[in-house]
C-alpha cells in the first residue's frame, strides 16, 4: 500500500537570497516514513528542501518540496497517479508569504537582491497556501492525519483547535503537541478521548501499527472478506 508523508519546513521567498521560514527539521516526519517504509509500505516523502534531519533510513520514495504551492502540486501529482492509502502531513508550513516589500519612502523592492544598505524595510505578508484544506479534495478515499502545533492557551483550547481542524478539514486523525498542550502528544480524532504518546518514537511506532490494522480491516471490507 502506498503511503504519502510530508515533513520539513517549507518556506516563502522575500527575494532570490532571503525567505520566510521556521524551525522543522522534519526529524518526526522521517522516523515515521523509516518505520512505515521497514513495515512494508511504499512510502513517498515529501521533504522539505530546508529540513536538516538526515534519512529516511530505509528504501522510500523521497522528494523535494519548497514552497506551500510547490508542495501542494506534488501532492496533486502523486493523487493523480497512484492509488494512495493515507497521507500524513506532519510538514510545518508557512502560514504567509511576501505580498510585497517597501523601503522606508514607500519604493518598492522587486530586485533579486534586495539591497542591504537601503535602509528599514516593511514586508506585506499574507496568507499562504493552506495545504491541509486542499487535502480530501486531494485524496478522497484515502485515510488523513494532519499535525497541530500549539504554543499559546491552555490544554483543553489546544485539544479544541484540533477537533477544529478535524472538522473544517474532513481529516481522520489530528496528532496534536506543542507548549499549550504540555509534554508529548495526542493521537485525536473526533468524537474519541485522545491517546497519550510520549516522544517522536512513540508516535511513529503508534501511527505504524494503527495505520496497518485500519488500512487492513478497510481492505477486508472492500473485498468482502
Amino acid at each position: 500500500m502506498k503511503i504519502i508523508i510530508t515533513c520539513g519546513p517549507s518556506f516563502e521567498p522575500i527575494d532570490q537570497v532571503r525567505r520566510l521560514t521556521n524551525f522543522s527539521t522534519g526529524e518526526l516526519g522521517v522516523r515515521l516514513s523509516t518505520d512505515l517504509a521497514r513495515a512494508g509500505f511504499d512510502v513517498f516523502c515529501l521533504k522539505g528542501s530546508g529540513a536538516t534531519h538526515p534519512g529516511p533510513d530505509a528504501p522510500c520514495r523521497v522528494t523535494a518540496f519548497d514552497t506551500n504551492d510547490d508542495l501542494l502540486a506534488r501532492l496533486r501529482e502523486l493523487g493523480a497517479a497512484h492509488d494512495i492509502a493515507a497521507v500524513c502531513h506532519v510538514a510545518a508550513l508557512c502560514d504567509y508569504r511576501v505580498q510585497g516589500v517597501v523601503d522606508y519612502q514607500g519604493r518598492s523592492c522587486a530586485s533579486a537582491k534586495i539591497a542591504s544598505r537601503g535602509g528599514p524595510l516593511t514586508l506585506t505578508l499574507e496568507p499562504a497556501t493552506k495545504v491541509i484544506s486542499q487535502l480530501r479534495g486531494t485524496f478522497p478515499r484515502s485515510l488523513l492525519i494532519g499535525w497541530k502545533y500549539e504554543l499559546a492557551g491552555t490544554r483543553a483550547a489546544a485539544l479544541a483547535q484540533a477537533a477544529r481542524q478535524l472538522a473544517e478539514n474532513h481529516t481522520d486523525a489530528c496528532v496534536l503537541n506543542g507548549q499549550a498542550f504540555g509534554p508529548g502528544f495526542a493521537f485525536c480524532r473526533m468524537g474519541q478521548p485522545e491517546h497519550p504518546l510520549a516522544d517522536k518514537a512513540e508516535v511513529a511506532r503508534f501511527l505504524t501499527g494503527w495505520l496497518r490494522e485500519r488500512l487492513a480491516v478497510e481492505k477486508r471490507a472492500t473485498s468482502g472478506g
